[in-house]
């Protein structure tokens, strides 16, 4: 026990020591993917808060012919200027948001009791756009449904006898979940910072030690080479975990930077789903380590294995994507399966359904039986004689 605890002491201090490691660990890896997210999302949620409140100007062609609706507009924060004389044109040049066009015949047609038409001429790929098209719909589709409701009573007709259907729209989302959806995509920054957190240690300890040609004296100690083995894990998961838990942590900044009270939605990224997450992610911490561990006692060089790490470093944030954009329904047999199971169990958290002790059980389970193997995989590895030599 002794020579293990030296031998992570020694890792430990070398790498506090290597001002370029330290700053990937504990700065860049777990800082700025949260601090990019949080900022990104403060300035889309205030952009399009800003564009929901502010007015905004539609040019509109024939606006003579419908003065009602142009009132109704204006009304509604919606200010009409000019038409332009080519408005596909100045939409597919973003000069213009929307441009409305009045119907020739719409005078005719309206003051006869007939449908009019109104063209909303948008570019629905353009996002920026959608909350400004959204807006004038709105406003549309409510003065339509209103003078259909005036035609009817008019004629001596009630209202309810066009919409035969009335369709209530019971959203059983609650506000937390609705903030679990928009951070759905965390599991993917954090199983990213554990890699990153020990990825340089991983390749230093071994690659860079056999480059250096540091690892032969030290396995002509009288030390079975499974302490050193466990020592330099344990300095690995160390720093990983560092870098995890200054990943959450900030994270837990998100209330302070978002408005989620214009939003309608509750974001609890307290206490509780600060630890709940770095037990669920303990076994990725010591299987991620001993991967890295392992590919990188194939490699000969340090540049060498930054190249297969590099390469390694998608296994881990596949899961992520996959499951950001493929709806998967979670299965029991799923929380067993290392990375997946921490994504749909760090997602449940974030939803506010929380995790039963029994997914709990299987994502440790899964985790920590796939990170046995790996481990033990590596000290086959470090049994060998040719990895303390380089060249």
């Amino acid at each position: 026990m002794s020579a293990m605890l030296a031998v992570y002491w020694k890792e430990v201090r070398e790498n506090l020591r290597d001002r370029r490691a330290l700053l990937n660990a504990l700065v860049t890896g777990p800082l700025l993917g949260p601090v990019l997210f949080i900022t990104m999302m403060n300035i889309a949620v205030n952009r399009e808060l800003a564009k929901a409140d502010q007015p905004i100007a539609v040019p509109v062609i024939g606006a003579e012919a419908a003065p009602n609706l142009m009132r109704t507009l204006k009304a509604s924060n919606i200010d009409v200027v000019a038409g332009l004389p080519d408005p596909e044109a100045a939409v597919r040049d973003q000069r213009a948001d929307v441009v409305l066009r009045i119907a020739p015949d719409y005078t005719k047609a309206w003051n006869a009791g007939q449908p009019v038409q109104v063209e909303v001429i948008h570019d629905s790929s353009r996002r920026d756009a959608i909350p400004v098209v959204a807006r004038v719909r709105a406003v549309l589709d409510a003065y339509a449904k209103r003078e259909g409701a005036m035609r009817l009573i008019a004629r001596g007709l009630s209202p309810s006898v066009a919409a035969p259907l009335q369709v209530a729209d019971r959203d059983q989302a609650s506000s937390q979940a609705r903030a679990g959806l928009m951070f759905s995509f965390m599991p993917y920054f954090l199983v990213l910072t554990v890699f990153v957190g020990g990825m340089y240690l991983a390749i230093d300890l071994t690659a860079g030690e056999r480059e250096r040609q540091s690892l032969e004296p030290l396995f002509v100690n009288p030390v079975a080479r499974w302490k050193i083995l466990a020592g330099k894990l344990m300095a690995i998961c160390t720093f990983s975990l560092v870098s995890l838990f200054l990943c959450v942590l900030a994270f837990s900044t998100a209330p302070w930077f978002i408005p989620i009270e214009k939003l309608g939605i509750m974001l609890d990224l307290g206490v509780g789903f600060a630890a709940h997450v770095l037990l669920l992610m303990l076994p990725l911490i010591v299987l991620l380590a001993a991967l890295q561990s392992l590919v990188s006692a194939f490699a000969r060089s340090y540049r060498e294995a930054q190249t297969y790490l590099s390469v390694l470093m998608m296994v881990p944030i596949l899961p992520s994507v996959l499951l950001s954009v493929i709806q998967v329904r979670a299965e029991s047999w799923m929380y067993a399966v290392p990375l997946l199971g921490q994504n749909l169990a760090i997602v449940q958290l974030l939803r506010g359904d929380g995790v039963p002790a029994w997914q709990t059980a299987l994502c440790l389970g899964g985790g920590f039986v796939a990170a046995l193997v790996a481990i033990l995989a590596t000290a086959w590895m470090y049994r060998s004689e040719r990895l303390a030599i380089s060249g």
